[in-house]
Order: structure tokens, then sequence, then C-alpha cells
């Protein structure tokens, strides 16, 4: 199935707006049905692409949210997966039968987790922890004492709580409020009502300073002064250099060799990443991450086509897709504080030129929109790629924002 469908992902939000977790599914018409081959073929790519063998689990703390179906219960691929970070959702009436019972069961005695859809939590009771460690609510704003009574009982059961669909910051607030614990959706990409700009702070000023120095192709020794003035940024610099991802291979204690190890293009990148992570206003951790994964997931999935050199530069497009919302500025005041490439800037304005179809792809796997099959068409990228593209993105992140 992943050699046809595309994989598409929603992430779960904890009150803090952090990432707990993504939901994975394929793409498909809703009026086609799911196969039971369908859900065994997400479980096995999936574990292949993000449970190394030697590495072991490649998403760190997120735990991964998989459709399921009665038939699947007892799949080999389950084994390929760390219960400890799956969780497979599964109908509440297919617990009517007996042997399904039995089979969600043995799963959670075995440490895989079980969310449970369409559920009346009034009437399950104390049945609720025997047999999952999820439940969807559904929240509503009508008759919020009547939802507070019925979660405030959960609360006290080991039975954790995922919100679906919270699509306003109110309900998010509410939902919060009533001890919920995650919730599924892309309210992230909605800019809170009233959020203040406040414009960049003196690590974006400094950061935005060496960005602009290293596009005019300045002297190293030149960049070396203005990274001396900021002891933070010089021990990033260094600390990244050293780290055994880079693989320097020697330890490096000069900025000056830092650079030059570096590179320009690639320390370009670098200080893309950290003009995000600096940022103050306009932040969410949920905003950062997918920021990153859609910046990483550009690259990728340009890097055959357009070479390595243009790839960095999409994942600058990318990153800059959603820096406007990061440093709560307007994308026309991000875009004249630094002087970037006519291609990056079509790509961002206009999601036009060379760079704007890969960053739209990376766009579209996120938002599961319509447009993924025609857009991987149209660049000539089969869905086994830009699945693989997809998860090798999601599991980078987890790298770089930890």
């Amino acid at each position: 199935m992943h050699q046809t469908h595309f994989l598409v992902r929603e992430p779960l939000l904890d009150p803090q707006q952090r990432v707990v977790g993504y939901e994975l599914t394929w793409q498909h018409n809703p009026e086609e049905a799911v196969t039971q081959a369908g859900l065994e073929d997400l479980v096995g790519f999936v574990a292949a692409q993000v449970n190394d063998p030697e590495r072991g689990w490649l998403l760190r703390d997120k735990t991964l949210f998989l459709e399921a179906v009665p038939a699947m219960l007892s799949t080999d691929a389950l084994y390929n997966l760390p219960p400890q970070h799956t969780v497979l959702s599964i109908a509440t009436r297919e617990l009517a039968n007996a042997d399904t019972l039995a089979a969600v069961r043995a799963l959670r005695a075995g440490d895989v987790g079980i969310l449970l859809r369409n559920c009346d939590i009034a009437r399950a009771g104390n049945r609720l922890p025997t047999i999952c460690s999820y439940v969807e609510v559904r929240f509503s704003g009508t008759d919020v004492a009547t939802q507070a009574r019925t979660y405030a009982a959960l609360k006290q059961s080991s039975v954790r709580m995922v919100g679906r669909p919270v699509t306003t910051w109110v309900d998010f607030d509410a939902c919060a409020a009533l001890g919920i614990d995650a919730f599924v959706g892309k309210l992230h990409l909605t800019p809170r009502p009233g959020t203040e700009v406040k414009g960049l702070n003196p690590a974006q000023t400094v950061i935005l300073q060496l960005m602009q120095m290293v596009n005019a192709n300045a002297d190293v020794a030149k960049l070396e002064s203005v990274l001396k003035r900021d002891a933070a940024l010089s021990y990033k610099l260094l600390r990244y250099i050293n780290s055994a991802g880079f693989g320097a291979g020697r330890e490096v204690q000069s900025l000056k060799q830092a650079i030059t190890l570096l590179g320009y293009q690639p320390l370009s990148r670098w200080l893309t990443l950290l003009l995000a992570t600096a940022s103050t206003s306009g932040y969410s951790p949920v905003l950062l991450e997918t920021a990153v994964v859609r910046g990483r997931l550009a690259e990728l999935l340009s890097l055959e086509t357009l070479g390595r050199g243009e790839a960095e530069n999409v994942f600058v497009a990318g990153m800059f897709s959603l820096l406007d919302r990061l440093l709560g500025l307007p994308m026309k005041e991000v875009l004249e504080t630094i002087q970037l490439s006519d291609e990056v800037v079509k790509a961002l304005l206009e999601r036009g030129g060379r760079y704007g179809p890969y960053l739209a792809l990376a766009e579209a796997c996120e938002l599961n929109s319509t447009l993924v099959a025609s857009l991987a068409a149209s660049l000539q990228i089969s869905p086994a790629d830009v699945n693989k593209a997809h998860l090798s993105a999601l599991a980078w992140t987890q790298n770089v924002t930890a």
C-alpha cells in the first residue's frame, strides 16, 4: 500500500502545545474501504523506517497512533514496533466481538496502547482501564458542566483522554482546563487572536546579521568576530560541529575552524534552525517542530532532482515558511530582515519557482491535502519515496529539536 498511497500525519498536542505523538494514516478516498492488508502494510512500513535494528526507536519520546481493525490486532508486524510508543486506534463497537475484545486485552497486557473511538464514557464506567489506555472524547461547547463531571471521573483512572476535533483556541483552553491530555488537529497553524508582535529579540538580531553576512560571502574572520560577541551562539556552534552526527573526526576548538569545516551553505541552514529556536513571540513547540519537519521533508524531496546545494536552499524555504508565525512578524517584514535568493522568495510567497512545488508537497503531507498525489506526480516522485522521506524527516527532526 505504501507503493500507491500517501502517508499523512496529524500531531497530538498536550496542553502546553508540545507534540506528544503523531497520528499516521494513508490518504485514501473516504468511499474507499481501508483493508486489513493496507493497515498491516502501514504498520510494517512505518516500523521499518522509524525503528532501527541498531539505534532503536528514532522518534525519541514520540508515540505513534495507528488506525486498526480487528483482523490486524494479531499481525506479526506489530512486533516490530516498541509497545510503549505504539497506540492502536479502534472503534468501540468492534469490542462487541469476544475474539476482538480478547485480542485487545492481550495487547494491553503486552503494553501496546489502545485508543477507543466513539466510546460512551459514562456507560463504559470502570471497565475502561482494563481495555484501553486512551479514549477519544468529543468536546462540545454545550453542557460543559456534564462533560466536566465525566472527564473528572475519568481523570481518576489510568486512561488518558484525546480530544477531537478541537478547532478553536477557545475550545483548546476549555479542554485543557477540563483535564484532557492530548488534542488532535492543526490548530497550531492558526495564530492565537490578539497575539502581540514583539519583533526580534537580541539573539535573533545577531543570527540574522550572521545570515546576511553568510549570504554576502563575508570573510571567515568577520563572521568569527560577530560570533565571539555572543558566547551562547559560539558554544552552540562548537557543540554542533563536535557532535557525533556531524562527524568532524577530531575535536574542533576554534570558531574559525568550525566555520571553515562547516561551509557557508550548511552554516546558513544551521543559522535558520537557530533563528526559529531563539524565537520568543508567536512561538509554540509544535510550530517549531512543524517548521523543521516541513523544511527537512521539502529538502529530501528535492535532493535527487536539484542536488545537495539547491536542496539546502529548499530546506531554508521550508523553515522560513513558518518563520512569520515563529517570530510573530508578518512574512513581508521577515523577508525585509534578510536577503534571500529570488527562488526562495518565490517559494515563500507563491509556492512558485524551482523550490515552491517541493515546499507545497511537504505542506500537503501535513495538511492531508487532496493535492498530495498531483503535486508528487508533477515532480515525478513516487508515493514510496514521498513516504520514506516523510518518516525520515520526522526522525531527523527529533534530534534537532530535542
